[in-house]
């Protein structure tokens, strides 16, 4: 065999590895966009269940405020967490999905308000005949399905999440992720609020 044949057989093995290493890595990245972009779709639903539960709320307050008049802090506290809500969610532009400072912000200021309307439940329990009302009872029907919403919504972001970042630490897709930096950051996960172990009830 000529040197010239073994030469062509060498470079022909080489340029087959180079095909091979350029398929493997375009391959990983369209997977990690694939799956970057099942993350943000999720992350938009959860935001659309949290929407509707903020546009529930002046409803709610109005509601209650016309039995419970001298319940003015309460309603304050409420009115506050959602005003906080609406200003993480729109501070930046940028997706909370992708920022574990934002994402920390939006959980805190979604558990505010959580925290805000579960006071204002409590102030319910002192008006019989609030509860009695048809509008009140259309709105509770309607705070409890965003609530179990917003807890399926939650656990598909982490299923979408989970699903990303183990795909972006394998190898060697780990190293084409930490190559583009910020694009491919590790996402992050909901976390149940601190002493709740268990999904909020509504009752009115």
């Amino acid at each position: 065999m000529s040197k010239k044949m073994i030469g062509l057989g060498c470079l022909g093995i080489v340029v087959l590895l180079v095909v091979v290493l350029v398929a493997s890595v375009i391959g990983s990245y369209n997977s990690l966009v694939g799956l970057d972009q099942k993350v943000l779709s999720q992350w938009a639903q959860v935001e659309n269940v949290y929407q509707r539960r903020a546009d529930l709320v002046p409803n709610l307050v109005e509601t209650v405020k016309g039995a419970a008049a001298f319940e003015k802090d309460t309603f304050t506290a409420v009115t506050e967490a959602r005003a906080k809500v609406g200003q993480v969610s729109l501070s930046g532009g940028q997706s909370p999905a992708a920022n574990p400072e934002a994402f920390a912000k939006f959980q805190q200021a979604q558990d505010g308000l959580s925290s805000a309307l579960s006071r204002l439940l409590v102030v319910v329990e002192k008006y019989p005949e609030l509860k009695a009302t048809q509008n009140f009872r259309d709105l509770q029907v309607q705070l409890e399905g965003t609530e179990n919403r917003i807890t399926v919504e939650r656990m598909r972001f982490n299923e979408a999440a989970q699903a990303f970042n183990t795909k972006r630490m394998r190898f060697p897709t780990v190293i084409i992720a930490n190559f583009f930096g910020e694009r491919f950051r590790e996402k992050v996960y909901f976390k149940a609020q601190a002493g709740a172990e268990t999904a909020p009830k509504v009752q009115f």
